[in-house]
């Protein structure tokens, strides 16, 4: 199904059976979805191709994840140049306990950083699929959601000029702090939000990997995780109080505690490299519902966040975007609306499932810095467990890998 639609400086009005805002996964997934099966959709981006292809993000991909791009053309760098994860190490009483997933389970995660997925999606949709795709656009708002007429309109970095396009579909694929988020009338939207109350020093070191899986240091000084990046590159996390500067975390400091907090008997000392990185994140998860709000489809953080504990978030915006793209070809295609119709219930069977196993991996993390010795007592006996008890294991395992949920 092909549109004809005049150039963006035309000053004519622009269609296009789908607006895409946001070029993240989620966002591009949807549109190289929609080119492979000849549906015109425009991309609309507020940042800079470069900025988009370097901001550093997640690495972790769940292998249905990696299937899932596979299917639809688009894992072929992904498949030749990531790495495979198939165990993760918990650090805790000194000790270090190895957790083999990849042979209970047959499968295995692929650490391959956003930025290289996101690289290779807008090659993909622009370069070869011939997607449309306008970068640095300025105040995005959608309009008229509530009828079979939307539009989208932005204002041109280059020009200046407000320019409005018309759609059947709009696709909410820019985060949280989005202009399609932000369009929900507040009298029908219900966001469930859950915070921590603790933060995250997230690091970026150009330092080689000091194990050959992810650390996970759960001490009475705080969490503290390895999760490798590259041969070159290794992503740290430090916990820290919510809120704190990352001036407070000098370079010093910051591989002290990472020493003291992912150390263990029999292990040689991190390799310590410079800092490329250091912000704080604050511990939060939310979910936004509905989903769905007339002709917009919310995906990705737009809809949903969960916090980096459990590497979900990358994974659920590829999921949404499976199911949205695959529903708006069906619905354009040959008039099945059934998958919009469902869009929503089935995303969100993954979202509460995820969040609910990022609970409770946080308690198995920060439980033991706690300051309440019952907690600390009963979040050792959980991570005992995990390496006494095959069922225990094997129900860990699933989660991990994103393997229990529906999909």
């Amino acid at each position: 199904m092909t549109h004809a639609f005049p150039p963006a400086d035309s000053g004519a009005p622009q269609r296009f059976p789908v607006v895409v805002v946001g070029a993240g996964p989620a966002g591009l997934t949807v549109g190289n979805i929609l080119r492979a099966a000849s549906v015109d959709c425009l991309v609309l981006e507020s940042e800079t191709r470069e900025f988009i292809e370097r901001r550093p993000r997640a690495g972790v991909i769940e292998e249905w994840a990696v299937r899932g791009l596979e299917k639809r053309g688009l894992a072929r760098n992904l498949l030749d140049r990531a790495e495979l994860h198939t165990a993760c190490e918990f650090r805790f009483d000194g000790e270090r306990y190895r957790f083999p997933y990849g042979e209970l389970t047959g499968s295995h995660h692929f650490v391959y950083p956003q930025p290289l997925l996101v690289t290779d999606l807008v090659r993909e949709y622009a370069d070869v699929r011939g997607g449309h795709i306008r970068f640095g656009v300025r105040d995005v708002q959608v309009h008229d959601l509530d009828t079979d007429r939307p539009s989208v309109s932005y204002t041109c970095p280059e020009t200046g000029e407000r320019h409005v396009v018309h759609c059947d579909f709009v696709a909410g694929c820019d985060g949280a702090r989005g202009a399609t988020r932000a369009s929900l009338p507040p009298e029908r939207v219900r966001i469930a939000r859950h915070d921590y109350g603790i933060g995250w020093l997230a690091l970026l070191a150009e330092a080689p990997p000091s194990a050959d899986c992810v650390l996970f240091g759960c001490h009475a000084r705080g969490f503290a995780g390895q999760m490798p990046r590259s041969p070159q590159v290794t992503r740290y996390y430090l916990q820290c109080p919510p809120g704190d500067a990352p001036e407070n975390w000098p370079h010093e400091r910051v591989w002290s505690e990472l020493q003291e907090r992912l150390g263990a008997a029999g292990v040689p000392p991190l390799t310590e490299g410079r800092l490329i990185e250091k912000r704080v994140l604050d511990m939060h998860d939310y979910v936004v519902e509905p989903m769905v709000h007339g002709r917009l489809h919310l995906a990705g953080d737009a809809a949903h966040l969960v916090a980096p504990i459990a590497a979900k978030g990358m994974n659920l915006a590829l999921h949404d975007a499976f199911l949205l793209g695959d529903a708006l070809v069906a619905r354009l295609a040959t008039g099945d609306g059934s998958g919009l119709d469902g869009y929503a219930q089935a995303c969100l069977r993954r979202v509460w499932d995820y969040q609910e196993f990022s609970q409770w991996l946080s308690e198995v993390y920060h439980g033991t810095a706690a300051g309440d010795p019952f907690r600390a007592g009963t979040t050792l006996a959980r991570l005992r467990r995990l390496f006494t008890s095959p069922a225990a294991a094997a129900a860990f395992a699933e989660q991990y890998l994103g393997t229990a949920a529906r999909h």
